[in-house]
């Protein structure tokens, strides 16, 4: 059965592997590209916060623009908005363009994603689903590897890794437009206020938030910052790399961990790891690039998984029907912390020093893992923490449609409500 639903979306797991692959070159591009025309570490940093504005914005306009003109017409359409948008910035070489056309990338990149995820769940079963949802996601991450060393190759200076990323993107509907499959239909969830949701579950809150911010300041920022610690442009593919790459060997172990412990723990100690490694990556120089790599990956390995902890621990206390519309405050609480990081980062960098990069990643990291604790002392844990099944999330590439997948693994005669010890409505099965 699984072999089946996956020769059924072959096409998209080409398509979006592609488009992985342009999302990860892109921004490193960029970050390289503002460096050499002295932009500004400021600039650079309010420059790569426009992606996840757009990106914000295409995660809440998409879903409309999909049920009017369809999936597939979307899908090419927005493809299309991308590939515009990459080439003006390599015309074009402005900071206002490109603040503009970041926006634009982010806004068409985010409804591909909707269109992705919403394919793959209509294609799936409750049995295959977390399955589908891991290989989905493990493309997607090995896609953004990918993109970091094809980086390695081109020119940060010159057009030819602008078209590359533009050719990429046009390559990727090639699978979509000629696919047999039937499009998924969309349907409606009940809303979850973002102050009712913070009121529930503060801690999936703060986690979201903070790990979008850490998210953003390294892959806006952090080309920038292994280019002024005088990494060169392969090391830099390396040095970005190494941060997917922790992150993805991490994902699946802590996520297991948390359905054994209290998931709490887990961020807990996740969080302090991404602190203790953010300072020790402050204090190294550009002498042992392997030890950087190592230490980065280390960083990735203990941040990248809070995203999809932090949603795991969110839908613990939620009922089964607010967990779809709780995931959409979540992306905005997180696109509000990705908007934020880059430029607070880079303010930094510029008026103070530029290990700041990774102090203020521990920094945060810290307060969180500070809160975690705090928390397990003000709430005991949830009753049964398997509400929802847990699945590996990619920061940033996230949207309503993969979190309705994740809200729909639970049959609705398996759970019944009750309330916790603070009398707030949760779910058990």
């Amino acid at each position: 059965m699984l072999k089946k639903q996956l020769r059924g979306i072959s096409s998209l797991l080409t398509s979006i592997s592609l488009i992985g692959v342009c999302v990860g070159m892109t921004s490193t591009l960029l970050s390289l590209r503002a460096t050499i025309e002295d932009f500004g570490t400021l600039v650079t940093g309010f420059i790569m916060s426009a992606y996840f504005i757009g990106y914000l914005f295409g995660s809440t306009r998409a879903p409309k623009d999909i049920r009017r003109v369809g999936y597939i017409r979307s899908f090419g359409g927005l493809a299309a908005l991308a590939a515009f948008s990459v080439l003006i910035q390599a015309i074009w070489v402005d900071p206002v363009v490109w603040f503009v056309m970041r926006f634009v990338t982010g806004f068409a990149i985010s409804g591909i994603f909707v269109i992705a995820e919403s394919w793959l769940n209509t294609m799936a079963d409750n049995r295959s689903r977390g399955t589908l949802l891991s290989i989905y996601l493990v493309i997607i991450y090995t896609g953004l590897i990918g993109g970091q060393l094809i980086l390695g190759v081109a020119d940060p200076a010159g057009f030819v890794g602008f078209a590359i990323v533009a050719l990429l993107i046009n390559l990727a509907l090639i699978p979509i437009l000629i696919s047999v499959t039937a499009e998924p239909t969309t349907h409606e969830n009940k809303k979850v206020p973002i102050k009712m949701l913070f009121q529930t579950v503060p801690l999936g809150v703060v986690t979201s938030f903070v790990m979008q911010a850490c998210y953003a300041m390294f892959y806006g920022i952090g080309p920038m910052y292994a280019s002024y610690i005088g990494l060169s442009i392969v090391q830099i593919t390396f040095f970005m790399s190494a941060f997917i790459v922790g992150g993805l060997i991490s994902q699946t172990p802590f996520g297991l961990l948390s359905d054994r412990i209290d998931r709490r723990f887990v961020i807990a100690i996740c969080a302090s790891g991404g602190a203790l490694s953010a300072v020790v990556l402050a204090q190294l120089g550009a002498g042992n690039a392997m030890l950087i790599y190592i230490a980065v990956a280390i960083l990735g390995a203990f941040i990248l998984p809070l995203y999809s902890l932090g949603m795991a621990h969110t839908n613990d206390y939620l009922e089964k029907d607010q967990m779809v519309g709780a995931t959409g405050a979540i992306i905005k609480i997180g696109g509000a912390g990705s908007i934020i990081g880059a430029p607070a980062v880079a303010a930094l960098m510029q008026f103070g020093a530029i290990s700041f990069f990774f102090l203020l990643m521990g920094g945060l990291t810290a307060l969180v893992a500070l809160y975690s604790l705090y928390r397990i002392t003000r709430r005991a844990k949830a009753e049964d923490q398997l509400h929802s099944s847990f699945a590996v999330l990619a920061p940033s590439q996230t949207s309503d449609e993969l979190l309705t997948s994740m809200a729909e693994e639970v049959p609705d005669d398996d759970i019944e409500e009750s309330d916790d010890v603070d009398g707030n409505a949760v779910l058990k099965r």
